[in-house]
């Protein structure tokens, strides 16, 4: 009774934090830089919209959070178990190599998730765990001559790496398995004692048959669970479906001393005892991706319940695959592409984008062509953010009056409405990236067109967008520190291009407009086109910005 009284509540306390996020009125772009370790936000601030000058906001009828939950098979209100607080526990990798953009999905998808509890006013404590003791990890130590916990720690750098890359906020705690032997072991011995486990030669089996509700949250019947199918082969076993809780230490493998001699922990146990050590046993959301539904998240919650009957997580949220040719991505099947591989040729919140425009729990399939389409479209994006930025920075804030025209307002509160509304329906994303188009699109015609550059209030307009712009695609993760040349640079890479060299031939093509040569023009402009690089003619000359290569385009037309 000591060890489930002792796992009952978090053995690690977290506190809560409070930090808002200020807007300024011309300078509207977050300069987020959080705090690498043990933390946990609230910006209550966004639950209200304000601009900040002149208007009001139409605050949209309050709409409750709606989360498809897995054990249910429905889409549940969100209910917090302690009001204002949310506990997400949510399964990490298991660090052996680069991340693969499957796993990119998977924590975007929760950060996206983090993010909009926070905006909702919501302190949240967020755990995403590291597995550093692993088969996988063991095996792959053995072939590169290295020890497994510091490949491991290697690759869990790697992988912090990758979400800095991605705009992944940290998570309040990271805990990594090697870190919590003695939690695991006492999580074990409790399940023995409790009658749901059995030793055979220093192994330690959770016994599958002593727990009726086993298949609850997958769907599977015990008679499912054949040897050999995502379960191991091995006679000792009472039923095919029994999974290893703790395993006998092998030669030349790391190793901790239990009550059953020198082993390993079983994998399914890591998640259970770090996501009680640091939430409880009962907590909000537990979360990963679809292919973790069965086994792994099945068994947390027979381990979970054999240590404590009154284990309960309210809401079970998946991820859907990324697919490459119908084919769920992974390393297993050799055909992935490392996050890295993705983010040299592409700008990191391009994949982000490409990732959010479609709705978490669907597949999606990773093709060039619409990596291509989300480049683009976060270019248009920041430059329009950066033109908008720029004409605000040539006035004095102070001078700007504290009104906006109607149109603006009602621009501004369809936009709003539309996002609240469509984050609060199970975070659909592809709707709120499909709404930015109104005020993008208003904010290049005051910027732009005649009749918007004489538009009475014009720049209070332009304020008023910039502000609620960049506090949506905060919440999203799409916005930047800055406005840098790095989607250039990316757009160059892929056309094998230096920016001298484009330069050449937009000198190239003057001259030959100049010369009235213009069908030597239009081939270098149609060359440039082909790999990606968009000519811009204007009064001032003409530039240059990325776009999707002709090639894409064909391709774009031919799939609508």
């Amino acid at each position: 009774m000591s060890t489930l009284l002792k796992f009952y509540r978090p053995l690690f306390s977290i506190p809560y934090s409070t930090r808002t996020v200020q807007l300024g009125t011309h300078r509207f772009h977050c300069l987020f830089k959080p705090k690498r370790r043990i933390r946990c936000v609230s910006t209550s601030s966004h639950s209200q919209p304000s601009i900040g000058i002149g208007g009001k906001w139409e605050s949209p009828e309050f709409s409750e959070l709606w989360l498809q939950n897995t054990i249910s098979r429905k889409k549940e209100v969100f209910r917090p178990k302690t009001e204002g607080k949310v506990g997400m526990y949510v399964c990490g990798v298991t660090a052996y190599d680069l991340s693969h953009i499957g796993h990119a999905r998977v924590y975007v998808t929760f950060d996206v998730l983090y993010r909009y509890l926070r905006h909702l006013g919501y302190q949240v404590t967020y755990v995403r765990n590291f597995t550093d003791v692993d088969d996988k990890i063991i095996s792959r130590a053995k072939e590169l001559g290295e020890d497994p916990i510091s490949l491991s720690r290697r690759y869990c750098e790697e992988f912090n790496r990758d979400m800095v890359y991605l705009h992944c906020l940290p998570p309040s705690a990271e805990p990594r398995v090697s870190d919590h032997m003695p939690q695991i072991l006492d999580m074990i011995k409790q399940i023995i004692e409790n009658g749901y486990a059995y030793i055979v030669d220093g192994d330690v089996y959770f016994s599958v048959e002593k727990f009726p509700d086993y298949g609850r949250l997958s769907g599977r019947k015990l008679e499912d669970n054949r040897a050999g199918e995502r379960v191991a082969v091995d006679s000792r076993k009472k039923h095919p479906a029994d999974f290893a809780l703790w395993k006998t230490a092998k030669e030349g493998e790391p190793f901790w001393d239990s009550p059953w001699g020198p082993g390993r922990p079983g994998w399914h146990i890591e998640c259970s005892a770090m996501s009680a050590a640091y939430l409880g046993y009962s907590f909000d959301i537990h979360g990963g991706g679809m292919d973790l539904v069965f086994p792994h998240h099945e068994n947390e919650i027979a381990q979970s319940c054999a240590v404590c009957n009154h284990s309960n997580i309210s809401y079970w949220i998946h991820n859907g695959f990324v697919t490459v040719d119908s084919e769920k991505m992974s390393k297993s099947l050799g055909n992935f592409f490392t996050i890295r591989q993705v983010i040299d040729l592409y700008h990191p919140l391009a994949l982000r984008l490409f990732l959010l425009g479609t709705h978490y729990q669907s597949p999606i399939n990773y093709a060039d062509v619409l990596l291509e389409s989300a480049s683009d479209r976060i270019f248009y994006i920041y430059q329009t953010l950066h033109d908008c930025e720029s004409a605000l920075s040539q006035r004095d804030v102070v001078t700007l009056k504290d009104t906006i025209p109607p149109d603006t307002v009602n621009i501004i509160n369809n936009f709003y409405n539309v996002f609240v509304t469509s984050m609060s329906d199970d975070l659909h994303t592809p709707v709120v990236l499909a709404a930015l188009s109104d005020p993008l699109k208003t904010i290049n015609d005051l910027l732009h067109t005649r009749k918007g550059k004489k538009q009475e209030l014009r720049i209070e307009s332009l304020a008023a967008f910039g502000k609620i712009l960049g506090n949506v695609l905060s919440t999203l993760g799409l916005m930047p520190e800055s406005y840098s040349e790095q989607l250039r640079d990316k757009a160059l890479k892929r056309a094998k291009l230096t920016e001298d060299q484009v330069l050449q031939k937009i000198d190239e093509r003057t001259a030959a407009r100049k010369n009235k040569e213009y069908e030597r023009s239009d081939i270098i402009r149609k060359d440039l086109a082909a790999v990606g690089i968009a000519l811009m003619d204007s009064p001032d000359g003409t530039t240059w910005r990325p776009a999707v290569p002709l090639a894409i385009q064909e391709q774009q037309v031919s799939i609508t």
